[in-house]
């Protein structure tokens, strides 16, 4: 990778490291499910009349919309208003990586290898010991929900691999238009109607720009980018930069928030962080030995 890609690339992992202080933010506030809808209605419209749409089949574009959309980051959301740490969460979102894996050996028949297990337990240990030691800042409910939306983030992995070549970019704004029905809906029957209303009519300029930082910058933006360095560096040379969206984001909630961090939490992520490397770089180690 030249220069200006590696730069794009570090700007893209900062705007989705920064992303989880701005989710933190927002939801605040307001429902979060009615945030995340907001955010892929704006991530939608009106991108979609200047894309075209993917060639995929329908049932795979509204699968894609809604493990992204509605599991992913209408959980997350939640989690967050629910208590998760900005930059813990954008740790264990990563655990995503795993749970492809083990799905793709699962639906696919993939083997999984000597140090994916490796990597596999070491972050499911680290798991272990944030939800056991990390205290009282973090409840059992919102570590259950940001592990169910690394999930849904996993399922979407899956669905892209089943698109073949489809073009990334025109698949993650198309399925953004499934997302904002179904995470309104569920926003009004679960916090009420009256605080939907209220966070749409009175809501100042700063919570639509945290809206649009969202949509535009880290939904179309973000992935616009990545895809297109994908395409023209290889997956393999650009995918690695992915760890560096927990370490801007673990920096970021330390400078926005004063994140705390009690031994059990540090040793936690430690070996959440060496299972993702190993899963990441293992097959380059393994080999050469």
């Amino acid at each position: 990778m030249n220069t200006r890609a590696l730069l794009l690339a570090l700007l893209i992992t900062g705007i989705w490291g920064v992303n989880f202080i701005v989710i933190k933010w927002s939801v605040a506030g307001a429902p979060p499910l009615l945030v995340a809808a907001l955010r892929f209605l704006v991530a939608a419209l009106p991108a979609v009349f200047f894309v075209p749409r993917p060639r995929v089949p329908a049932r795979l574009l509204w699968g894609y919309g809604l493990a992204v959309g509605v599991v992913q980051f209408g959980l997350l959301y939640l989690a967050i208003q629910l208590g998760m740490s900005a930059g813990l969460g954008s740790l264990l979102m990563q655990m995503q990586a795993f749970f492809t894996a083990l799905l793709a050996a699962r639906v696919l028949g993939e083997r999984i290898q000597p140090w994916q297990v490796l990597g596999i337990t070491l972050a499911f240990s680290g798991m272990g010991v944030i939800g056991a030691l990390s205290g009282g800042d973090l409840t059992l409910l919102s570590l259950a929900l940001t592990l169910l939306a690394a999930l849904g983030w996993a399922v979407s992995n899956l669905l892209v691999r089943a698109s073949g070549g489809a073009n990334m970019f025109s698949l993650v704004v198309w399925s953004a238009l499934i997302p904002p029905v179904p995470l309104a809906l569920l926003a009004g029957l679960t916090t009420g109607w009256d605080a939907v209303t209220r966070t749409i009519t009175h809501s100042g300029a700063g919570f639509w720009a945290a809206v649009l930082f969202m949509g535009l910058g880290n939904t179309v933006l973000g992935f616009g980018v990545w895809a297109a360095l994908i395409q023209r560096h290889g997956a393999a040379r650009v995918a690695p930069l992915s760890l560096l969206v927990p370490v801007f984001g673990l920096l970021a909630s330390a400078l926005a928030y004063h994140e705390a961090f009690p031994p059990g939490k540090v040793l936690g992520a430690a070996l959440v962080f060496a299972g993702l490397v190993l899963h990441v770089f293992g097959g380059r180690w393994w080999r050469r030995a």
